[in-house]
């Protein structure tokens, strides 16, 4: 898992490094740096939106005496995406407001809920103690 996550972050950096130097060549530097400020400011700002909409359905949700497992995993992907945005980058801030909006928020939180769903099959989760 570690070597993994090495690997993708390795392969990400220079995936935006590139990212850079080709829209630094085509738009010039003075835009690089305004649309990182710009998908930070937003993305800050589309993730607090977000996330205080979750948790008012996770709320509500316990009020009926529910779980909210939807809005669990909404909040980890609103938590992705806000990490994301936070990164200088705009290869990490498309996949960041992908994260963010609840309609391209469903095949990620698919794939989510099948990863945790394996973890717990192969015993790496536990969820009640006996």
């Amino acid at each position: 898992m570690f070597r993994m996550l090495f690997l993708l972050i390795v392969v990400m950096s220079a995936i935006e490094i590139g990212v850079f130097l080709w829209v630094g060549q085509l738009w010039g530097v003075g835009f690089v740096v305004f649309g990182i400020i710009l998908t930070g400011i937003a993305g800050a700002w589309l993730a607090k939106k977000q996330g205080l909409e979750t948790v008012e359905r996770a709320r509500e949700q316990l009020s009926y005496g529910r779980i909210p497992a939807g809005e669990i995993v909404d909040g980890i992907c609103i938590l992705i995406g806000a990490v994301l945005l936070m990164t200088p980058g705009f290869v990490t801030d498309i996949i960041g407001f992908l994260l963010l909006f609840p309609v391209s928020r469903i095949p990620f939180k698919n794939v989510l809920k099948q990863w945790i769903k394996s973890m717990i099959n192969r015993g790496n989760i536990t969820i009640f103690r006996r």
